[in-house]
């Protein structure tokens, strides 16, 4: 029975006679479909005679669903409207905050690099993929309708797929979302395509190829992200090509005949796919080239940069993969267009084994080589050197590499000009020894800013609705002639202390907070508040005397979400401006601080930012109305220059009669050659990022050039702010600047006033600080051995649980004297201790900064930024921070006087531990303060000890504690030396009751009587308990405590 025996059966004319049977001459087949006219024989199959075969269409579909698509399409394009509207309002908002501040280019350069990049890179993934789709639609061997007719043998196939004009469309859908997808591949690296078009020249090469390092820092990210970029397009391409290919019956999936494949290429599938296949793997090899460069800054196990095994094997290995991949791309091309391995089983003889490898031979041939040749070289060669080469010799084959390692570190980070000198350090405590450090010894900071905090908001903060920051800054100012150190603070608005919340408070009433609240770093009064130089509200002081600064504090770190501020002249005022008499003191802000949003289009655009229809309809929102928001100072810097890191501490400062938020901005890399790597977050982790929200470490990530390039201020009326070139010698800066031209003022615009402000950043100091406590070693062949690295201590004054994570002590701003400096200068400061898990806590090294950057109108000072590493000797004993520590815990009489503090209702603080070069060795100076454990509590500074090799001093005052030390005298006069012996009452301080705010002790002139009367009780009632606690008498003790904690609950209640 033939093929056709089913359709036509056995009939008259169905099939010829065998006599007159031909098996030769062509078979003539009959097929009809629906809607053709009827042929001949119609009538004839009427009586049974059987019908030529047919192809039934399917019959139309019902339209009945028509208005459910029109429903769908209409709800779509509304959600692409409302999406829209969302989009172009934020982005309007941008526009307008931009603008508001000067910055309107930052936007449109960012809407061009980031926007512009991922339209034009998914217009390109479109573009490709849809020609690689077009191009396989074309070659389809069916008709365009779809329908397909083969014969194979005696075997008919009739089938239907998907049309020319569906595939075009299934394609433009799928490449659209292709390109939106990786499209945004490009856009997270906006800033490697932006650097490489505006490369800088640094001046110095590489020493493996001998490119500029602005090659690596500049051209080569951005280069690697291209090709990258390209190696994705192009595989996406013959993604496209083989699905479309398999789509249209260019590639078809087949039984077995003859003994042939599973499935069949037409040619000219094959020659696409062979294209686009060459493509991807030349890119591919391209790629591979480029990371031969990449290995300069690659991290090792040792250290970041090619090694030995590297430079001689791994080097020459990347590039001989990259050009067997460029070959093996080429042949395969070749292979594929040549082939008749793909044919139709019909066409193709017989196949056996040997003809099989005739035809697979060359491609099996080809990748079995790259892999083994790959496997070989890349694998086996580099482990067999390494092993038995380089291991047994490492430190001869690998100093060479260390010392580019060293050197290319110390530049990166700026610590090629270390000045280093040997510190011998005496443990032995003389009578006088504090004679030559005199000035050092007066400016001891007492005030630890991590702890006083709840001391400044408790005499300072004046109403439950102002805040200050929970760890204080450390400042200079010129006081009387005397540069000083400075523990201050902004009086912040705080709204979550409000009790009467509502929109209209919220957002237009506390709209700001009010003043600066400084103190001396050094000197306390004599029941150990801070001595306050700036102070109360209205703000009175030093400060308002000479500076008569615009108090008011708009833009902060605590400031609310948005304020809506400003109204036409005349009106009456609603902003709450400060605390006075029975209903207190109202203004209008009068500045350019935000976007106006006078007019409806601006009110509607902020109310959908904010969700608040309250901005639609509030009548506080006039004609003159500015909305402020964004008001954090670290946040406007970062919005206005996105490519800098910033340092996590912001700090204020009064500079010509403004308060200024000063923001430390630094430019990085993780692409210069050879440097070592570092994270910043780990770096910059310490006790005091650990504890505070105020201060942070710095962004996550990794990199290996860094530089302080940028002072940024943020004015705290207005939030404008000004962007200053710090080092206009770096070449990462120079190429923002040529990004972002006219963004930055040069540093001869920096005023003296705001100079003398300008301090050594911590996060810098914190990275330089990690890093030297390896790469001040410069000698590869001693690095290698690691025999003289250091480690930063552990904070000591921290709890256990804190010190068994490792938490690190955080550096500190001291003014003093250290070698190859000729008089105190204003530093930053911390301690080495030798590395390892388990280890004697002995000092080896002190290292400091100078942080005093003059006060010359756009002159920074000639030391600024001076790194002093003082070594101490090997065979030194100087005790470290943590043996410092131990000495006071075990010291019997302090122990006793502590534990003795802490028996009743107080509980003890232990501040900062201080190290200082004075006297010939090294001086720790540590405050105790004590506070009450009633709610009300704050501390108050009562005791200090202070440490010199193994001698202990305990006392009252720092004065006396250094003279304890050093045999009765030490020769020297600390900054509290005037509280020696004073009784410890308020009114014994160094300012009168009515002028106490000033000095820190008491109240207002204004205070209430009954309030003063409370705070004297409480003064009296700690030096009760300071006079029992010496005779032993701890009845008296005890009930003088009770008094002290009945009298501060009372001051509080009066105070509200």
């Amino acid at each position: 029975m033939s093929f056709f025996d089913p359709f036509f059966g056995a009939g008259h004319g169905t099939r010829r006679s065998q006599s007159q049977s031909n098996d030769d001459d062509p078979i003539v087949i009959n097929i009809e479909t629906d809607g053709e006219p009827p042929h001949s024989n119609a009538a004839g199959a009427s009586n049974g005679t059987p019908r030529s075969p047919r192809i039934t269409r399917k019959p139309a579909k019902p339209h009945g669903n028509h208005g459910r698509r029109v429903a769908i399409a209409v709800v779509v394009a509304i959600a692409i409207i409302v999406a829209l509207f969302f989009a172009i309002s934020s982005f309007a908002a941008d526009v307008m905050w931009y603008s508001q501040l000067g910055f309107q280019s930052i936007v449109w350069t960012l809407l061009g690099a980031r926007v512009g990049l991922w339209v034009f890179y998914a217009a390109l993934m479109v573009l490709v993929s849809y020609i690689a789709a077009t191009l396989a639609i074309r070659a389809r061997p069916d008709f365009a309708d779809g329908s397909t007719i083969r014969i194979n043998g005696d075997t008919i196939e009739i089938g239907k797929s998907v049309s020319s004009r569906t595939a075009r469309r299934v394609a433009v859908v799928i490449s659209l979302i292709a390109g939106i997808i990786f499209g945004s591949k490009v856009n997270a690296n906006w800033t490697e395509i932006l650097l490489m078009f505006h490369t800088q020249s640094f001046g110095s090469v590489d020493p493996q190829f001998g490119l500029d390092n602005g090659f690596y820092v500049f051209v080569l990210p951005g280069l690697r992200m291209l090709v990258s970029a390209f190696t994705l397009l192009m595989f996406v391409a013959l993604v496209f090509s083989v699905a479309t290919h398999v789509a249209m019956g260019g590639i078809r999936f087949t039984m077995p005949v003859h003994g042939h494949g599973l499935f069949a290429i037409t040619k000219r599938a094959r020659r696409q796919i062979g294209i686009w296949l060459v493509l991807w793997m030349l890119s591919w090899a391209v790629s591979q080239g480029l990371s031969v460069f990449s290995s300069l800054t690659a991290q090792g196990d040792r250290f970041t940069g090619a090694n030995y095994t590297a430079v001689t094997a791994g080097i020459p290995v990347t590039i001989i993969m990259a050009v067997l991949t460029a070959v093996l791309g080429v042949v395969l091309c070749v292979w594929l267009m040549t082939t008749h391995v793909f044919d139709d089983a019909v066409s193709r003889p017989t196949a056996n084994a040997s003809a099989a490898w005739r035809e697979w031979r060359v491609p099996t041939i080809a990748v079995a080589s790259t892999l083994v040749v790959g496997i070989l070289l890349s694998t086996l060669w580099p482990m067999l050197l390494q092993r038995f080469r380089v291991n047994p010799n490492a430190q001869e084959m690998e100093s060479a590499y260390i010392q580019r390692n060293i050197d290319a570190t110390r530049a990166a980070y700026g610590l090629d000009a270390v000045k280093t000198e040997e510190y011998k350090a005496t443990t032995k405590a003389q009578a006088g020894a504090l004679q030559k450090d005199a000035e050092t010894t007066a400016q001891i900071r007492l005030l630890d800013p991590q702890i006083v905090s709840p001391t400044f908001k408790q005499l300072q903060q004046m109403k439950q609705y102002y805040t200050f920051a929970d760890t204080l800054a450390v400042d200079k100012y010129d006081i009387d002639g005397v540069n000083q150190d400075t523990v201050i603070a902004a009086r912040e608005i705080n709204l979550d202390g409000n009790d009467n919340r509502n929109w209209v408070n919220d957002h237009t009433v506390y709209t700001h907070g009010y003043g600066i609240v400084a103190a001396y770093g050094n000197k306390v009064t004599s029941d150990g508040q801070p001595q306050f130089f700036e102070y109360g509200i209205p703000t009175q002081g030093y400060l308002t005397d000479t500076q008569h600064y615009e108090p008011r504090i708009y833009f902060s770190p605590e400031a609310p979400e948005y304020s809506i501020v400003g109204a036409p002249q005349g009106t009456q005022s609603w902003e709450f401006d400060y605390p006075t008499g029975s209903e207190g003191a109202t203004t209008t802000f009068n500045g350019n601080g935000g976007p106006r949003i006078g007019n409806i289009f601006a009110r509607l655009i902020y109310s959908i930012k904010f969700g608040s229809d309250q901005i639609l309809f509030s009548d506080r929102v006039n004609a003159d109305s500015q909305i402020l928001y964004d008001r954090s100072p670290k946040e406007r810097v970062a919005k206005v220059a996105p490519y800098l890191t910033l340092d996590g501490r912001v700090y204020p400062a009064v500079v010509d009669g403004r308060v200024k938020w000063i923001v430390d901005g630094y430019t990085t890399s993780s692409n210069y050659p050879y440097s070592q790597k570092t994270d910043l977050a780990e770096a910059t982790q310490d006790s005091t990022t650990i504890s505070s929200q105020t201060v942070q470490g710095l962004t996550d990530k990794e990199v290996n050039y860094m530089r302080n390039s940028v002072k940024a201020t943020v004015d705290a009326y207005d939030g404008s702010v000004d962007l200053y070139t710090w080092d206009d010698s770096d070449p990462v800066l120079k190429a923002w600047q040529s990004i972002f031209p006219g963004q930055y003022h040069p540093m001869s615009e920096i005023s003296g006033d705001l100079m003398a402000h300008m301090r050594y950043p911590e996060g810098m100091f914190k990275v330089q600080r990690q890093l030297l406590s390896k790469y001040h070693v410069t000698s590869a062949s001693q690095f290698f051995s690691g025999e003289d690295f250091w480690q930063t201590p552990v904070d000591p004054t921290e709890s256990k649980s804190e010190q068994s994570r490792d938490v690190l002590q955080p550096p500190y701003y001291l003014t003093l004297q250290t070698g190859g400096s000729d008089e105190p200068v204003f530093s930053l400061t911390s301690t080495y201790i030798p590395a390892g898990s388990s280890t004697r806590e002995i000092l080896t090294g002190f290292l400091s900064v100078d942080s005093d950057a003059g006060r010359t109108k756009g002159v920074r000072g000639p030391d600024y930024g001076t790194i002093r590493l003082q070594e101490l000797p090997k065979d030194s004993n100087v005790p470290g921070p943590g043996q410092a520590q131990n000495n006071f815990n075990a010291n019997a009489d302090v122990s006793k006087e502590l534990n003795l503090l802490e028996s009743g209702s107080t509980q003890v603080e232990r501040g900062n531990l201080l190290t200082l070069p004075l006297g010939g060795g090294l001086v720790y100076v540590e405050p105790v303060y004590v506070k009450s454990s009633g709610a009300t509590s704050y501390p108050l500074l009562k005791k200090v000890l202070v440490a010199f090799g193994d001698q202990v001093g305990f006392a009252n005052t720092l004065n006396e504690a250094l003279n304890q030390v050093f045999d009765g005298n030490s020769g020297a006069q600390a900054g509290d030396g005037e509280n020696q012996g004073s009784s410890g009452n308020p009114s014994d301080s160094g300012a009168a009751d009515d002028k106490a705010d000033g000095s820190g002790s008491t109240a207002n002139t204004n205070r209430n009587p009954e309030l003063s009367q409370a705070l004297r009780d409480a003064g009296k009632a700690m030096k009760d308990a300071d006079s029992a606690m010496k005779k032993g008498d701890w009845s008296g003790y005890g009930e003088a405590q009770k008094r002290l904690e009945e009298a501060l609950d009372k001051a509080m209640a009066l105070d509200k």
